[in-house]
């Protein structure tokens, strides 16, 4: 077995062993300016929270009770009598009377609640509380599986944001699947490792109330990176008990998880920590090591009331990158060794959200502002000796940024022409305050700067939609958006520093039919987008080359069509959507290179299959079936296929709760082949893995857990990607081959969970 190891220098070190700071040159002058720019935008954002909040009555003004004209509550897998409820333990109790039909109002508990009259799609839903706590999961990233489709991987660390795959798409780390949690954003923009990155190793899932998932750009709410889908968590407003958890497993897992509800002030405090360490199967351990904490603080009712969130992270971990199946296959190297042990990662993460709402008889008003404070370091090393055969090709990408953010919407009813009439408004805007850099690294140490970039990014919406109930079985949706993109970009190398801006409409149009006898049908058609990494629409010359780049469009458009389907027949609730999506341009900025790469135009079509079957009181079903078909459009000789983009996939589930002691679930998830190459001469094999849980009720209070990760122990690759890689001894040009990250092998994980 070879490995290659890289030694850093006694020179290079201080006094107890430890690799010194980073250091290199300074930063560009725009970089400079951070401290004066944050202070600015974050009196800005108190002004205006001020000035809204000046708006609001005082919280025990009176306010009218809402009509019961449209009442409408999902139906929870569990009763209401069924919840455990103490004193001083109820939650506020929510209205049952859903005056606006507002989505986000319902108390969503389970996966198959009736959603009939209140969504506009077949392929929008959400998971709730209790089945969110009933799936064994490895990662918070895993949550987003709940979306029928989605695939998330890992193929860098425990740390790294997951790789994402959904509808034909290799999301690389969220490119077009955006993510919010609790009103505040988690994709970053032109961020040091790849556009839209999407980490959610912040996430504490026990105490995560519903996922609400959605699909396409039929949304003239969504925005930036949702052509594909987006997903919106919310943290639970009150735990109904207490909780104590403390996990243990093999390859060196520990998880402590602290986290209860409080009265505080006539309203509900919920506080929640995480500790947690993890070393994976690698034969040099992955040493992921995290703390989290969550505070959230709501005051009110539907109609009128405020919350205050805030969000900590941080998170240290050693990479354990993908590795050439050429030295697996030589005996060169096992399953879970690695080229380069030096590779590494941390990231922090701290945030502040406020959230404010007022309601009457038929309107709602809402608002939020956020301030995230973000650090990002990456060590990687993918192809070893191509590069600089000397040194090595180890590299850093770095990422420091604050992010100021503000939403507004507002809803209300009215009639027209004796129809009823739903309309909603809302805008958006976020800016960025960004310093980023791609350096050169020899042993932990940087070598050399590629490039650094201070970056201000601004990006604002405005959108509307109206909904028109022209009989009891027929409404229309229509909606618009128009977002302003500008970027303001100073680079290390002053040719590629420049502004840019962009302006984009997008347009959504939506045919609802039914319900009849609980079926409903729907016809989605709209325009959505993804933006681009500003340093790629201001680039000039390759910072590596020298060499003169085209600039890529700020706004990429992207098109969608979709015929769906949803009905209702006991306890068995499905639907099924055929969808078909355009992109003009898979543009993306490359960090790993500091480049940009036009990709061609594209198209997908596909079917989605969703089922839930609620056998009895103890005993669930459910099984997901996706079929997509993926394509290049402009007939280059390369051919047609997208690299990365997954055919088929199927997620199925058992559940069996209160089966007197006992509860438990397996899920299985399945992936057919994956195109690596545009002619599809090379493929990843497909993937099959097999997760477990089973949980004993001890007492009222306690609870021991058992989940058991990839079951059958499969050989499976959390992902693959072919290049050309060199190692020492092989030709300078190197050797093109597939690359891999190995699924883990066989996991367990004992908890012991104490509620009070």
């Amino acid at each position: 077995m070879v490995q290659i190891v890289t030694k850093t220098t006694e020179a290079a070190r201080d006094g107890q062993g430890n690799a010194p700071p980073f250091a290199c040159d300074a930063a560009p002058d725009g970089a400079r300016q951070r401290s004066r720019k944050r202070y600015l935008l974050l009196g800005q954002l108190a002004v205006c929270a001020a000035l809204l909040w000046s708006q609001f009555p005082a919280l025990g003004e009176t306010v009218a009770t809402p009509k019961a004209h449209d009442k409408k509550k999902a139906s929870p897998t569990e009763t209401e009598e069924d919840q455990p409820k103490e004193d001083g333990k109820d939650s506020t109790e929510k209205s049952k009377d859903d005056t606006l039909n507002v989505y986000d109002q319902l108390e969503v508990r389970g996966r198959a609640d009736d959603l009939t009259g209140l969504t506009g799609t077949a392929s929008e839903g959400s998971t709730g509380y209790l089945d969110l706590q009933a799936r064994p999961i490895t990662r918070p990233g895993e949550l987003l599986e709940t979306a029928p489709g989605m695939i998330a991987t890992q193929h860098s660390g425990g740390g790294k944001a997951n790789q994402y795959f959904l509808r034909g798409f290799n999301l690389d780390h969220g490119t077009d699947f955006s993510v919010d949690v609790s009103g505040v954003p988690v994709n970053m923009p032109s961020h040091g490792h790849g556009q839209g990155y999407a980490d959610l190793s912040f996430v504490i899932p026990e105490v995560i109330d519903r996922v609400a998932y959605r699909k396409g750009p039929y949304h003239a709410e969504a925005g930036d990176f949702s052509a594909a889908g987006s997903v919106d968590m919310r943290i639970r407003r009150r735990l109904d008990k207490g909780l104590v958890q403390l996990t243990g497993g093999n390859f060196g897992l520990g998880r402590l998880v602290l986290a209860d509800s409080f009265l505080v002030g006539g309203g509900d405090l919920t506080a929640a920590v995480e500790i947690s360490s993890y070393d994976g199967p690698w034969s040099r351990s992955g040493s992921f090591e995290k703390n989290n904490l969550v505070l959230s603080y709501q005051k009110g009712d539907a109609l009128r009331g405020w919350g205050l969130t805030a969000m900590g992270y941080d998170g240290d971990w050693l990479s354990t990158d993908q590795i050439p199946q050429r030295e697996l296959e030589a005996g060169r190297l096992g399953r879970f060794d690695l080229i380069d042990p030096g590779p590494r990662g941390s990231t922090e993460r701290y945030s502040l959200a406020l959230h404010l709402h007022r309601g009457g008889n038929d309107w709602l008003s809402s608002f939020s502002a956020y301030v995230l404070s973000y650090d990002f370091s990456l060590i990687s090393n993918f192809t070893y000796f191509l590069e600089d055969p000397l040194l090595g090709d180890q590299f850093e990408q770095a990422d420091d940024r604050v992010v100021f953010g503000l939403d507004g919407k507002y809803e209300w009813l009215s009639t027209w022409a004796g129809r009823r009439v739903e309309s909603r408004a809302g805008f958006a805007v976020r800016y960025d305050d960004i310093d980023n850099g791609l350096f050169r690294t020899t042993e932990l140490v940087r070598t050399a700067r590629i490039r650094e970039d201070a970056i201000g990014q601004l990006g604002a919406g405005a959108w509307g939609d109206t909904t028109i109930h022209w009989t009891d079985s027929f409404r229309t949706e229509i909606g618009l958006r128009a977002d302003y993109y500008n970027a303001d970009v100073v680079s290390s190398l002053a040719l590629n520093s420049d502004r840019t801006d962009d302006f984009l409409l997008s347009p959504t149009a939506t045919l609802l039919f039914g319900p009849f006898r609980s079926t409903e049908f729907f016809v989605n058609v709209g325009w959505g987008y993804h933006s681009n990494d500003a340093r790629g629409a201001t680039i000039r010359f390759d910072p590596v080359t020298g060499e003169p780049v085209e600039r890529v469009e700020p706004l990429v458009q992207a098109r969608g069509a979709e015929f769906g389907l949803r009905t209702i027949r006991g306890g068995w609730t499905t639907s099924a959507a055929v969808f078909g999506l355009e992109l003009d341009s898979e543009l993306v900025f490359v960090g790993d290179g500091g480049a940009t790469e036009a990709s061609r135009p594209s198209r997908r079509v596909g079917i989605e299959w969703t089922n839930h079957f609620r056998v009895n009181r103890w005993l669930t079903l459910d099984a997901d079936l996706t079929w997509t078909d993926s394509e290049f459009t402009d007939g280059d000789p390369a051919g047609p296929e997208i690299p990365g983009s997954i055919a088929n996939t199927v997620a199925a589930g058992i559940l069996v709760e209160d089966l007197g002691p006992f509860s438990g679930s397996l899920r299985w998830r399945y992936f057919s082949d994956i195109p690596l190459i545009e002619d599809n001469s090379v493929n990843w094999s497909s993937s099959s893995l097999v997760n477990g849980m089973a949980s004993y009720r001890i007492n009222e209070a306690l609870d021991l857990r058992l989940e058991v990760f990839n079951l059958l122990d499969s050989e499976e690759s959390d992902v693959q990607y072919f290049y050309a890689s060199r190692l020492p001894g092989e030709p300078l040009g190197g050797i093109e081959d597939v690359h891999f990250h190995p699924a883990e092998s066989r996991t367990a994980r004992l908890s012991l969970r104490l509620t009070y």
